[in-house]
């Protein structure tokens, strides 16, 4: 107490605007919990001067427990430091059993840390034992009627520490929100090259069920025997294909440090392939199989529509964050009305009645999907009669 406030058992009685009792008209009931006696005193014969019920005393945390109990108490007024169970964990477990219950901290020290453990373990205020009397009732009033009052001395720097602590937990929280709306753009990518891949199995295996089922029926010729038999190991080793790649990507999720150059130089299987890259290269995660897939249909893609003595080029460097991957060919170009189609399942840039070129045209959707479910994307960035060039993007981690 002050040095001016009257001693612990001449507390006087202290007019109040607040109320005390509770909505239903009962009065406020009230356990004091603490080691010290003298001090115990000294609250029950405060508490007993403004109509407040005060139901039972308790010397420990581990007591107070069994009295809240028993008891039904509105308020406790917790000491802190107390023997056997001190007065945060006695709080946190009051809190779990009965969380209606308004915990009122008392101290004679103002400990920054004790006093964020006791907001935190549940306490609706913090009283200093040398608090004067109005202050005290108070702080029961308050906790009764969902308040909080914290002492004048440590209010400042609890305030500072818990503002501070609720911008951490909302900058903590956007960054989970921001990590979950990836994780959700991820997944549906990687959806969406399950997908693809899916629609582009169905295509070999209509036309085998269809192939299978002419030669059935004993109608066909030797001549369409011989025919229906050739279409039939085709289209069975595209299909071989489209399974490698839906087996990769349903391994997207698997990333490690991926070197692209040394990717590069083993699928380019090809003297027309020339790569060059910027010196000391970072490695990006990737799935090392998906990536290879990737570069494979680029390059693939490259050289199919190309002459047979045109170089294919790939360059790969560094471009702000992201790394860059570019193949460019000296083929004929694409049309301009082409440019979106291209990336479109079983689509080529030749029209169906004047393809020269063999494929199912499932090569850069495949790609740009694969591309995609690793977080990064493949464009057209330019094309003309004199070639085009392809672009794979690929994020730095930050």
């Amino acid at each position: 107490m002050p040095s001016d406030a009257p001693p612990p058992g001449d507390w006087v009685p202290v007019d109040f605007d607040f109320m005390t009792a509770r909505d239903d008209g009962r009065s406020l009931r009230v356990l004091v919990v603490d080691d010290n006696d003298g001090f115990r005193e000294s609250l029950l014969a405060l508490l007993a001067t403004d109509d407040l019920d005060v139901v039972g005393e308790a010397r420990s945390g581990r007591e107070s427990l069994e009295l809240v109990a028993k008891l039904d108490p509105d308020i406790v007024l917790m000491d802190v430091r107390m023997p056997s169970m001190d007065g945060i964990e006695a709080t946190k477990r009051l809190k779990r059993i009965r969380p209606s219950v308004g915990v009122v901290a008392l101290t004679a020290q103002d400990d920054q840390d004790v006093v964020r453990d006791m907001l935190v373990a549940g306490a609706s205020g913090y009283v200093l034992k040398d608090a004067d009397a109005a202050h005290i009732l108070n702080a029961v009033r308050q906790a009764a009627h969902g308040g909080a009052v914290i002492s004048p001395g440590v209010a400042p720097t609890v305030i500072d520490e818990l503002t501070e602590a609720l911008e951490r937990e909302r900058q903590r929280s956007n960054e989970l929100e921001e990590a979950h709306d990836a994780l959700v753009e991820r997944i549906a990518r990687r959806h969406d090259l399950v997908a693809r891949l899916g629609h582009e199995l169905r295509t070999p295996v209509t036309v085998i069920y269809g192939v299978a089922r002419t030669l059935a029926d004993g109608k066909a010729t030797p001549e369409q025997q011989t025919e229906l038999l050739r279409r039939l190991v085709g289209r069975s080793a595209a299909l071989v294909r489209l399974v490698e790649r839906f087996e990769t990507a349903v391994d997207a999720e698997l990333t490690e440090p991926v070197e692209l150059g040394v990717i590069a130089k083993e699928v380019a299987n090809s003297p027309r392939i020339t790569i060059g890259a910027q010196p000391a290269l970072p490695a990006v995660p990737l799935n090392p199989i998906l990536a290879r897939r990737v570069l494979e249909e680029l390059l693939d893609n490259a050289i199919r529509f190309s002459a047979e003595d045109d170089p294919v080029e790939v360059w790969i460097g560094v471009v702000g964050s992201a790394v860059r991957v570019k193949v460019m060919d000296r083929g004929p170009g694409i049309a301009p009305r082409d440019r979106d189609r291209i990336f479109e399942p079983l689509e080529q840039g030749e029209a169906v009645d004047a393809r020269v070129h063999s494929g199912a045209g499932v090569g850069l959707s495949l790609a740009r999907a694969a591309a995609r479910a690793m977080d990064g994307d493949i464009v057209l960035e330019t094309s003309g009669p004199g070639g085009s060039t392809f672009v794979w993007e690929i994020p730095l981690a930050t």
